[in-house]
């Protein structure tokens, strides 16, 4: 009881020194002078020198372009490192490295798809901003000037397109051009219509509002297709997950599965063998699921 005494008068006595020391260093008129500071823009107010130190959101941005930049692949790294930790072994901090191309070669691929589906959507809105400039009287070159301004369907090629409407040059050419980029594909319809319509003077809107109908309709087929696929892809992910349920079920009725796994011989064994069949079964699926899209 005595030492408990002793060490809550120690305790109480250290934290009188630190108010102390801090009412010391500040002074009694110490938040009276930080508002003032900060009413009159002195800067960024701490607890230490007035405006010394990066404010706190350059750290937010920081952090925010950090992620940017590493990409979400190097979430694999950190779990090898902490299963590597808890097995202790190196073994899974050198299959989280291993993996990191896999997972940024996944990332890239889905952050292209995105960029094709983007571009294919702003195509779209192209074909029907400019079928409705040309119903309003204007001249197909202004009206595409307008509508690729408005849309920004044509993208990087946006410069020689424009180039070539305003300047009398070849215009189905430099649609035809800008259709090379992935999701552009829809611009060589826009480059019949256009031409057709120069040669034969027929109706350029009405040719573009039906090649707007049909991308529309291109675009929700293959939406209906991806949610009959969603099935496969959650199977995929299922598979994914499982290993990971396994770990922690095992953990969790105290079979220690890491332990078993990297420092034993049939569990070396047994690891080999389940990363082989766990990678041989996503690619499969994936491949089922690829073959599909690419078939419709």
């Amino acid at each position: 009881m005595g030492e408990t005494a002793v060490g809550g008068t120690a305790m109480g006595a250290a934290v009188l020194c630190a108010g102390a020391a801090a009412w010391t260093m500040g002074g009694p008129h110490s938040a009276a002078r930080r508002a003032r500071l900060l009413l009159a823009g002195g800067g960024t107010v701490g607890t230490g020198a007035v405006g010394t130190g990066p404010p706190p959101w350059r750290w937010t941005v920081l952090a925010r372009r950090l992620r940017g930049r590493l990409g979400a692949e190097w979430w694999a790294v950190a779990a090898g490192a902490l299963l590597a930790v808890l097995g202790s072994s190196p073994l899974p901090a050198v299959a989280g490295a291993a993996g990191v191309p896999l997972l940024r070669r996944a990332r890239l691929a889905r952050e292209s798809r995105l960029a094709r589906e983007r571009r294919g959507e702003a195509v779209i809105a192209l074909c029907a901003a400019l079928a409705g400039e040309v119903r309003a009287g204007r001249q197909p070159g202004e009206a595409l000037q307008r509508a690729a301004h408005d849309t920004g369907g044509l993208a990087g090629a946006q410069a020689a397109v424009l180039a070539a409407a305003r300047f009398g040059g070849e215009v189905p050419e430099a649609l035809a051009a800008a259709a090379r980029q992935p999701g552009a594909e829809g611009l060589l319809g826009l480059a019949a219509c256009w031409q057709v319509a120069v040669d034969h003077g027929a109706g350029l809107a009405a040719g573009l509002e039906r090649l707007e109908a049909a991308l529309r309709a291109e675009r929700d087929q293959r939406a209906e297709l991806r949610a009959q696929l969603s099935g496969a892809r959650a199977t995929a992910a299922m598979l994914a997950a499982l290993p990971a349920l396994g770990l922690l079920l095992g953990t969790a009725l105290g079979a220690d599965p890491l332990r078993v796994l990297l420092h034993t011989g049939p569990g070396l064994v047994c690891l080999v063998l389940g990363a082989a069949l766990e990678a041989a079964g996503l690619w499969w699926v994936l491949r089922i699921v690829r073959a599909a899209e690419e078939a419709a």
